[in-house]
């Protein structure tokens, strides 16, 4: 074995952006050929390794192909490109422009080499399944891996329709895993982390894979995927507790209806391969206007899908034109936690939680939406909760008195939003032998919402900086009192989770295991602590009208 690199921080040279790759630089040994690395953020970064070989062309909405391997030294100083997207969505600092060839990730460890066995930190992007990048500067693992001795890995993979258009009924066994080929792509970087993760002085038989919103559903429903057992020994959902996958005759109907868009018949699939991948995503944008993020079915649509479940989340993923991972019965057997936790990672200890604020975060850009009064606030929320729509908005006055109008709607959309699901979902994990630990983060950002005497609050995605130990970048944690407290406290409780599957942090209180008996969840803040079913009298309510 050779001998171990460790970083002096008195040789790096100072960076001109805050998370360049800087010397002096490195060069290792990895399984399809050398590359070279160097200093960042007080760790080594690695960036832009490709783990799998080409998806363009005919190799279009199939299984990634092995990474080719290369000779001489490859550059892994840079970010590699994200996904293909609308424009505007990702946040990487000189990143490349996208490409469907987007099958690379990025590692950052202490040391090479030195035959340590840290815990690896696999993290999944946000962005839904549509959008997002694997650079985010925000997700940096490099404080992460400096403070901690951990090493982070972070992928990029097929998002959109070139992830998830479902092909397999119309095409036959050539597109067998279309529909889920975005997190077969997660596999195959998985796949990378066992083989090479060792050189980085990652330990294979200890990996944790997380992610934040759709970074969280990935995560999810790689716990119910057979092709990811054994792969990885824990999880975390951000913000991202997803029960249900895409069923196959609603993706198939997309699929024809994208066919028929194009002037093609099921016969010629083939000629997908040579639509400028540009037309693509322009189709797959005109369809995404019409679904936002918080947009809800209608009370009508709702009555006339009567073999659905009654959840919001359940039907946004069932409206024609989404994209997410299809129940193909073959690569996802079924869907993740519906109607139960699957038995497949029926040991896996689960990390979960949600924001307290989270539907701030969807109307962050909208100020006239906190101008509304109550009688707009109503009217808007009646389109969607339909005939329970008087009995919800009572409860949630009576249960924040004073409240108004607006702070009620924002806590409704959250519980309907994510709320509700990560409830369900810790409920059902709670019934296996795995640990679960659930939480609320409930640290308030101060960053103001232009036009409105609003600040984001504790907002979806306003915890992603602060559990990777970057909360002096500033994003949507603002930077208020109390923010390097609860950084240091959420990137604790997350680092010694992937270590030993138990969450603890310095200064902090201890985290029980979550069960259905006591309900017991951490709220995270800069000063923690542990209460008892947070959520008692919402869920009730909830279950109660049939939504959960």
């Amino acid at each position: 074995m050779a001998a171990p690199y460790l970083w002096l921080p008195a040789r790096a040279a100072e960076p001109a952006w805050p998370t360049q790759t800087v010397g002096p630089f490195l060069e290792v040994e990895i399984a399809s050929g050398r590359i070279r690395g160097g200093h960042s953020r007080g760790a080594l970064a690695f960036k832009g390794i490709p783990y799998a070989g080409p998806v363009s062309g005919r190799n279009r909405f199939k299984a990634a192909p092995k990474v080719i391997p290369w000779a001489g030294v490859r550059d892994a100083t840079r970010l590699g490109p994200p996904a293909m997207q609308g424009p505007g969505t990702t946040y990487g600092e000189h990143e490349p422009a996208y490409s469907e060839n987007c099958l690379v990730l990025n590692v950052w460890t202490p040391a090479v080499n030195d035959g340590r066995k840290r815990p690896v930190m696999f993290y999944c992007h946000g962005g839904g399944f549509t959008t997002g990048s694997g650079g985010q500067n925000i997700q940096d693992g490099a404080h992460l891996a400096a403070r901690y001795d951990v090493v982070v890995v972070a992928s990029n993979h097929r998002l959109g329709l070139f992830g998830y258009l479902y092909l397999a009924e119309l095409g036959g066994s050539e597109y067998e895993t279309s529909g889920i080929q975005g997190m077969l792509d997660i596999v195959d970087a998985l796949k990378w982390v066992r083989e090479n993760i060792a050189t980085f002085g990652g330990d294979p038989g200890n990996v944790m894979v997380f992610g934040e919103s759709g970074g969280g559903s990935k995560t999810t429903a790689l716990t119910a995927m057979p092709a990811a057992h054994g792969l990885f020994h824990k999880a975390g959902v951000q913000s991202g507790a997803m029960l249900r996958g895409l069923p196959r005759d609603v993706a198939n109907e997309t699929a024809r209806r994208l066919l028929a868009g194009l002037g093609l018949t099921p016969r010629e699939l083939h000629k997908l391969a040579e639509v400028p991948a540009e037309k693509l995503i322009a189709i797959q944008l005109a369809g995404d206007r019409h679904q936002g993020p918080l947009s809800m079915p209608t009370a009508e649509w709702r009555a006339s899908h009567p073999h659905l479940p009654a959840g919001i989340a359940a039907l946004q993923t069932s409206l024609p034109g989404s994209w997410s991972p299809v129940v193909d019965g073959s690569y996802l057997p079924r869907d993740p936690f519906e109607p139960d936790a699957p038995p497949l990672s029926a040991a896996m200890p689960l990390l979960i939680g949600n924001m307290e604020n989270e539907a701030m975060f969807f109307y962050r850009f909208d100020p006239q939406f906190f101008h509304q009064d109550a009688a707009q606030v109503d009217a808007v929320l009646r389109q969607h909760l339909g005939t329970d729509t008087d009995r919800i908005l009572a409860f949630y006055r009576r249960a924040m008195p004073g409240a108004s109008p607006i702070a009620v709607a924002i806590a409704i959309r959250t519980a309907t939003f994510m709320v509700n699901n990560t409830a369900l979902q810790a409920d059902r994990k709670s019934r296996q032998p795995g640990a679960v630990y659930r939480y609320r983060d409930d640290y308030q950002s101060n960053v103001p919402i232009k036009g409105t005497h609003w600040t984001l609050g504790a907002c979806h995605a306003s915890d992603i900086a602060v559990a990777f130990y970057n909360y002096k970048m500033y994003d949507l944690q603002g930077n208020g009192p109390g923010l390097a407290a609860v950084s240091k406290a959420m990137s604790g409780y997350f680092t010694s989770f992937a270590r030993d599957g138990v969450p603890s942090a310095a200064g902090q209180p201890a985290w029980p295991r979550y069960r259905t008996d006591t309900r017991e969840v951490m709220l995270l803040d800069s000063q923690c602590r542990v209460t008892r079913d947070p959520y008692r009298e919402e869920r009730e309510l909830w279950r109660s009208l049939g939504w959960t």
